[in-house]
């Protein structure tokens, strides 16, 4: 049994959705930006810089944006008011504090990490299992053209500078220089799979 499920995805290959599935059935907590509210509040820094540091400013900015607005927003309101990041903070110390929390987040079991490189982070541990959720890119920039009402040209570049995006997160953080499928321990395409059946699949893997 895996108590620690990492679901790394691309953009619109439906990870969170899958993600939140398999917390369900396995009862486990389901933990995304909580990530990055977490380390913000461990380390004291303003919120929004923490996740710039990830995003880089990036497509999935919006994400970020939603969930302050959102159902997921009390999360915000529990830290209070925050300092800004001062000259002293560089990008490795805010790199660090997702890592710890991820770190934290996995040593207290029962989790559903989604995002954040968490498979990188702590990976090739026993009871952790490390998913890839992915799709192509005609399938993901559908899927965000209906989700994001989005031109088709807009939706096919939106697929591209994510990706784009999150290659630059595993290169400065992992130092990934190209990611690869055996760096996991599933690897699921979408583009047949049902996300409930991607879902069905991690949470039997995760059970075995």
């Amino acid at each position: 049994m895996r108590t620690v499920v990492c679901i790394s995805h691309a953009t619109g290959a439906g990870g969170n959705e899958v993600g939140r599935l398999v917390a369900q059935r396995l009862g486990y907590r389901y933990v995304d930006e909580d990530i990055v509210a977490h380390a913000a509040a461990k380390g004291g820094v303003d919120l929004s810089a923490l996740a710039d540091e990830e995003r880089r400013k990036s497509f999935l900015a919006r994400v970020f944006e939603e969930f302050g607005r959102g159902s997921s927003g009390e999360a915000w309101a529990m830290l209070g008011p925050m300092p800004p990041v001062g000259p002293e903070t560089t990008s490795d110390d805010l790199r660090a504090l997702i890592r710890d929390a991820i770190e934290e987040t996995a040593a207290e079991g029962k989790a559903v990490i989604v995002a954040h490189a968490a498979s990188h982070a702590i990976g090739g541990r026993d009871e952790v299992l490390r998913v890839f959720v992915t799709a192509s890119p005609a399938t993901r920039a559908e899927r965000l053209r209906v989700a994001e009402e989005l031109e088709d040209s807009a939706a096919a570049r939106a697929v591209k500078e994510a990706d784009a995006a999150r290659a630059d997160y595993l290169k400065r953080f992992h130092d990934v220089e190209r990611e690869q499928p055996t760096q996991y321990d599933l690897v699921l395409n979408t583009d047949q799979l049902s996300l409930d059946q991607a879902a069905e699949l991690v949470t039997a893997a995760a059970s075995a």
